[in-house]
């Protein structure tokens, strides 16, 4: 089931949904509009805001911002927030561009710690882990990104997805 997005926060110079209404500044929580069913799969608008997001919220590479850097309201500078770099795998696979959500869930494993794990936030220049270590928010968009997000669509199929992933083999399309 979907439901039908209206035009009310959505800015259509950039074909993006917004932040706030009125706003052209993005927020990468927006990239949860797939997972929530507003808009079927390669809705223009919902594509055009995960797109958006990809390009005017890169920190580099696969990790992103939640925010414009310097906007989130708080004293100090902050790294890329690993949630949103996963809930972009997520958003990518349930919009049917699930090699793009490979590749980029791959380079994201590339980035946890020695032993698996993710901080809340990561240092784009360094690849360092800061925040909060480890950081269950980030585990669940890990597992929500193989999962739930359509890179693995069966049990069987979310472990032969780790073990090509794992080995740098070509992901299975079906059971």
């Amino acid at each position: 089931m979907s439901i039908r997005l209206k035009s009310k926060g959505f800015d259509t110079s950039m074909g993006s949904y917004t932040r706030s209404d009125g706003s052209q500044e993005l927020d990468a929580a927006l990239l949860v509009l797939p997972r929530i069913g507003l808009g079927e799969r390669g809705f223009p608008r919902v594509r055009g805001t995960v797109d958006a997001i990809r390009r005017q919220l890169s920190a580099g590479g696969s990790l992103l911002y939640r925010y414009p850097p310097g906007r989130d309201g708080l004293p100090g500078t902050e790294g890329a927030f690993l949630p949103c770099s996963f809930l972009l795998v997520e958003a990518l696979a349930l919009d049917d561009r699930r090699r793009e959500a490979v590749d980029l869930f791959t380079e994201l494993l590339d980035r946890a710690s020695p032993w698996g794990l993710y901080a809340e936030e990561m240092d784009p220049k360094t690849g360092e882990h800061l925040g909060n270590y480890p950081q269950a928010l980030t585990h669940a968009a890990v597992v929500r990104g193989l999962c739930e997000g359509g890179i693995s669509r069966s049990p069987r199929q979310a472990q032969a997805t780790r073990l090509a992933i794992r080995s740098k083999r070509e992901i299975p399309d079906k059971d």
